[in-house]
C-alpha cells in the first residue's frame, strides 16, 4: 500500500480488533467487512482482485488466476499437468478456478448450488462456515473426475481448510487418486488447520500440495462476535437517494456460440476454451455498440456463479474500449454490512429479490456491492452491463419492488442487459432402451472407405421403395404420402450427361477445395481440434468427407464423421442424436451440408436441436440463401456432386422415414445400390477436389480468418424472401415447390416433376447440365433478370398426371 492509499480493512481492524499478519501483499489482495447475517463468522475477507464484491479491471482478475495456473503447471510438470482436472468452488471462486484452469490449460468443473433437472449429482459436500452450505457436482461427463491425474481444487481463501477436506474425502472415496493440489489467493489457516490437512493426506496416502498468492493469519479477539454485533447495530444505514428518471435500458441478444457452455457448472474443456476465445471479439463488438460513446467508466456485472463468461466479456470489451474504462464484478448471495468509508471494503449495497427461482435456501435476497457510487461521485459508473443466464432472465429481474434492473437504472446513465443461454447437457429421455443401433460402414454399406464415414442409418437395401416420379409427386402433393416414405427411381445418366459431370468437376474442383478448406479452417478456429462432423445424408456426406480429409491433410487430425438423416417436416433422426450424445460431447458436433437453398433445412435443424446442447449452426460449402453463419462462399455455383444422385454419394439413396420400416429405436433408413457400382463417381469426386488442397491452403486460411473476425455474419435470409417473391409472381401456393440454387434445381430435374426452370440471364457453364436435363425432360428454361440465384427450379404446382400448367388442367390428346 502507498502512503496515499487507505487499506480497505482499516475500519474493521480498528473497531473490531481484527488484524491480518503475514505477507506484505495481503493488504493489496484483501480488505475487511462485517457479515450481517452469519452467526458463525463475524468478518468477511473481501478480495480486491477476485471481481466478486469489488469492481476491478478484468485483466487483473483473469491475470491473477492465470498466474496461479502457471505456478501449478510448474509444480506438476508438463506430463502431469496434461492429465490434471481443475475443480472450483461456488459461488465466489467459480471465475478464479476457471482462470486457473486457463493457465493450466486443463478441463474445468465448478461446484454449484443450483440443481439442474435431468442431471443427477455426481457428489456433493458442505462448506461449514458459509451461509449457504450445500455444493453439488453436476458434470455432463461423469468421467471428468474419474481420471488418475492430479485434481486441482481452487478457492478464493483458505481460512480453516475444512471445505477442501470435505471435498477430498468425498471424491477420494469415489475415485481415489495419488495427488491433490490446493490453490487459493490467500492462505490464512492456523497451525492446527495446517496440521489437520497434512494428517488427512497421510491418512489417505496421497500427496497434497498448496499454492497461494499470499499467506498469513487472521487474529481475532475472543469477543469478536459481540463486537461485530454492536457495530452492525450502531452502523447508520446509508441514506437512500431520491428516485430519479430511470436510465435507458438496452437488451443485447449476444451471438453466443450454440452449444458452448456458459461456464464450468457442467464442465468446460480446452476445446470450449478455443471456441470462446474465437467468439469474444465479436461478442465485445455487440456490447460496445449498445453503450453510449460518452461512457468513460463501464461496469460489467456478472451474476452469482456466472462469473467467468462475464469476466471474459469484460476483458474483450476492455480491449476494444481501452483497458482503464472497464471494471468487472458480480452479484452475490452473501449478506454484508455496507459502510461508506474509504477504509471499509463494502462501500455501498444494492439488495434485491432473487430472480432465478432458488431452491436450495430460505433466503431470497441477493446483493450487488460497490455498484452505486455512494458519497464519492468519482466512483460512479456511466454504464452497467448486466450479464445473466436465461434461467435468471425472469420477471423478477425487472418487475416489482427492488428489482435489480430498476435499481441499476437509478445509479448509472445506461443499463445494458445481456442474456446467455444456460448450458443444458444432453440426457437421453427416461424409458429409452440402454442399447443403441450400430452404425453402418463401407464397403458393406456405401462405396466409401470405412474410416471416412459412419452411417447412422438402417439398411433397407432389400426393401422395394422406388416408385415412378410422377406417381410420387401426385401422392405427395395430394397429401397421400410424405416424400420420405418412398424413393424415386435412380436417374441413370446418359454418356453425354456423364461427360458434363466430369467437365464440371474439372472446372470447379479448385473452387470446391477452397470452399471446403475455408469451412474446415473456420470450424477449427471457432470450435477447436475436437471436431465431430455430422453430415446430413446424403448430399452433405461428400462435403463431410472433404472437410475430414482437409483436417487430416492440413492439421493431422482424425475427426470422427457420421452421416445422419434429417427430413423436412419430420425433423432430425433422434436416435442418431442419442448415439452422438452417448459417444461425444454435444458441443463438439458440427452439422454439415453441401449448400443452402431457401433455408428450409437450416430452420428444420435449428428447431430440431433447440434445447439439446447441439449447435444448430449448419456449416455448408455454399450459402446462396444467406441463412448460414459458417460457409465457404455465398456464391451460387455448381457443386458437381449435385449433378448426380447415389453415384456421387457412395451409392447410398436418399433417406427414408416410413412407419412399419423405421421403429422408435431405429435410425432412419436408406438403401445401398450395389448394382450401380459401374457408374460410381464418388471416389473420383473426392480425389479430384482433394488434389487441390495444398494449392489453396493459404487462401483458405486467409478466408477463414476474415470470416471468423467478421463482427456480423448474421444470416439475413435473403434467399427465403426471394422464394416468397417468386411464389407470388408465378402463382405457386407453397414455397416448398420453389427450389432455388443450382443444387436444388438439379434435384428437381432428377427427382421431382419439374414445371419450369428460371435461369439468371447470362449464367454460363455452371448451368450446362441443368439445360441438358431440362431439354431431356421437356422443361422450359426461362431467362430472367435480377435473380439472386444462378437458377431456380419450379416443381409442378397442384400436380396430377397429365397436368400441364399452374391451373392443373389436363391436355386432351386428340386421337389420330
Amino acid at each position: 500500500m502507498t502512503a496515499q492509499q487507505t487499506w480497505t480493512g482499516r475500519w474493521v481492524a480498528d473497531r473490531a480488533g481484527i488484524a491480518l499478519t503475514g505477507s506484505d501483499r495481503l493488504p493489496e489482495l484483501v480488505g475487511l467487512a462485517l457479515r450481517s447475517q452469519n452467526p458463525k463468522r463475524a468478518h468477511l475477507l473481501v478480495s480486491t482482485v477476485l471481481g466478486k464484491h469489488v469492481p476491478q479491471r478484468p485483466a487483473v482478475v483473469h491475470g491473477v488466476g492465470l498466474e496461479l495456473g502457471w505456478q501449478v503447471r510448474e509444480l506438476l510438470g508438463d506430463e502431469a499437468a496434461a492429465r490434471a482436472v481443475v475443480l472450483g468452488y461456488a459461488e465466489t471462486a467459480t471465475g478464479l478456478g476457471h482462470s486457473v484452469a486457463d493457465g493450466l490449460d486443463a478441463p474445468y468443473l465448478h461446484s454449484t448450488r443450483r440443481p439442474v433437472a435431468g442431471v443427477p449429482p455426481l457428489g456433493g459436500f458442505e462448506e461449514e462456515h458459509s451461509h449457504a452450505t450445500s455444493h453439488l457436482l453436476l458434470p455432463a461427463d461423469p468421467e471428468l473426475l474419474t481420471g488418475d491425474g492430479p485434481l486441482v481444487l481452487v478457492d478464493d481463501e483458505f481460512s480453516t481448510g475444512r471445505t477442501v477436506l470435505n471435498t477430498i474425502r468425498e471424491l477420494h472415496a469415489r475415485h481415489p487418486r495419488d495427488h491433490y493440489v490446493v490453490v487459493a489467493l490467500v492462505d490464512l489457516r492456523s497451525t492446527a488447520d495446517r496440521r489437520r490437512l497434512a494428517d488427512t493426506a497421510a491418512e489417505l496416502g496421497v500427496r497434497l500440495d498448496l499454492v497461494a498468492t499470499a499467506s498469513g493469519a487472521v487474529q481475532l479477539p475472543a469477543d469478536v462476535l459481540d463486537r461485530a454485533e454492536r457495530l452492525i447495530a450502531e452502523a447508520a444505514p446509508a441514506p437512500a437517494a431520491p428516485p430519479g428518471t430511470p436510465a435507458p435500458l438496452a437488451r443485447v441478444d449476444l451471438d453466443w456460440p450454440a452449444g458452448l457452455p456458459d461456464g464450468g457448472r457442467h464442465g468446460f474443456t480446452a476445446r470450449d476454451r478455443v471456441r470462446l476465445d474465437a467468439a469474444l471479439p465479436r461478442l465485445a463488438a455487440q456490447l460496445a455498440d449498445a453503450l453510449p460513446a460518452t461512457a468513460r467508466r463501464v461496469l460489467v456485472l456478472g451474476f452469482e456463479e456466472l462469473m467467468y463468461a462475464p469476466l471474459r466479456l469484460a476483458g474483450a470489451l476492455a480491449d476494444r474500449l481501452g483497458g482503464d474504462r472497464v471494471r468487472y464484478s458480480t452479484t452475490t448471495r452473501s449478506p454484508v454490512l455496507a459502510v461508506d468509508d474509504p477504509g471499509y471494503a463494502i462501500r455501498t449495497r444494492l439488495a434485491f429479490p432473487a430472480h432465478d427461482d432458488p431452491q436450495d435456501e430460505a433466503s431470497r435476497e441477493r446483493y450487488a456491492y460497490n455498484v452505486a457510487p455512494g458519497s464519492d461521485p468519482a466512483r460512479r459508473f456511466d454504464a452497467v452491463v448486466l450479464v445473466v443466464d436465461d434461467i435468471a432472465d425472469t420477471p423478477a429481474l425487472s418487475e416489482g419492488e427492488g428489482a435489480l434492473l430498476g435499481q441499476l437504472r437509478q445509479v448509472t446513465d445506461r443499463v445494458v442487459l445481456a442474456v446467455l443461454p444456460s448450458h443444458r447437457p444432453v440426457r437421453p429421455p427416461s424409458g429409452l432402451p440402454s442399447r443403441l443401433p450400430s452404425p453402418l460402414y463401407g464397403p458393406a454399406f456405401s462405396s466409401y472407405r470405412p474410416d471416412e464415414v459412419a452411417w447412422l442409418l438402417k439398411d433397407l437395401s432389400g426393401v422395394p421403395l422406388e416408385a415412378p416420379t410422377e406417381e410420387r409427386e401426385e401422392a405427395v402433393q395430394n397429401g397421400g404420402a410424405h416424400y420420405a416414405e418412398s424413393l424415386p427411381v435412380e436417374y441413370q445418366p446418359s454418356p453425354e450427361y456423364q461427360e458434363l459431370f466430369h467437365q464440371a468437376l474439372r472446372a470447379s474442383a479448385r473452387r470446391i477445395a477452397l470452399a471446403a478448406g475455408t469451412v474446415a479452417e473456420t470450424l477449427l478456429r471457432e470450435r477447436g481440434p475436437g471436431l465431430v462432423l455430422a453430415s446430413l445424408a446424403r448430399a452433405g456426406t461428400p462435403v463431410g468427407i472433404l472437410i475430414r480429409r482437409w483436417l487430416a491433410h492440413s492439421h493431422g487430425l482424425d475427426a470422427p464423421h457420421y452421416a445422419v438423416s434429417i427430413v423436412r417436416g419430420r425433423g432430425i433422426d433422434l436416435v442418431a442424436l442419442r448415439y452422438l450424445a452417448a459417444h461425444h460431447r454435444a458441443s463438439d458436433v458440427v452439422f454439415v451440408d453441401g449448400w443452402t437453398g431457401k433455408g428450409a433445412i437450416t430452420r428444420e435443424l435449428a428447431d430440431a436441436l433447440a434445447g439439446t446442447g447441439f449447435d444448430p449452426d449448419l456449416a455448408v460449402l455454399a450459402d446462396p440463401g444467406r441463412c448460414a453463419r459458417t460457409y465457404g462462399t455465398r456464391d451460387d455455383f455448381l457443386i458437381p456432386s449435385a449433378c448426380l444422385n447415389s453415384t456421387v454419394s457412395g451409392l447410398v439413396s436418399r433417406t427414408v422415414l416410413r412407419p412399419g420400416l423405421i421403429g422408435p429405436d431405429d435410425f432412419h433408413g436408406a438403401k445401398h445400390y450395389t448394382e450401380l457400382a459401374g457408374g460410381d463417381a464418388s471416389a473420383a469426386f473426392l480425389d479430384t477436389v482433394a488434389d487441390h488442397f495444398a494449392a489453396v491452403r493459404p487462401q483458405a486460411v486467409a478466408a477463414a480468418h476474415r470470416l471468423s473476425t467478421d463482427p456480423d455474419r448474421t444470416p439475413d435470409w435473403a434467399g427465403w424472401a426471394a422464394v416468397e417473391r417468386i411464389s407470388a409472381e408465378y402463382g405457386i401456393d407453397s414455397v416448398n415447390l420453389v427450389k432455388p440454387g443450382v443444387g436444388e434445381t438439379t434435384r428437381v430435374l432428377l427427382r421431382r416433376v419439374p414445371w419450369r426452370v428460371l435461369a439468371r440471364r447470362g449464367a454460363g457453364a455452371d448451368l450446362d447440365h441443368v439445360r441438358l436435363l431440362a431439354a431431356q425432360r421437356g422443361v422450359e428454361v426461362e431467362e430472367v433478370d435480377g435473380l439472386p440465384y444462378s437458377c431456380v427450379g419450379l416443381i409442378h404446382p397442384r400436380y396430377s398426371r397429365g397436368a400441364t400448367g399452374a391451373s392443373g388442367r389436363t391436355v386432351v390428346v386428340k386421337e389420330s
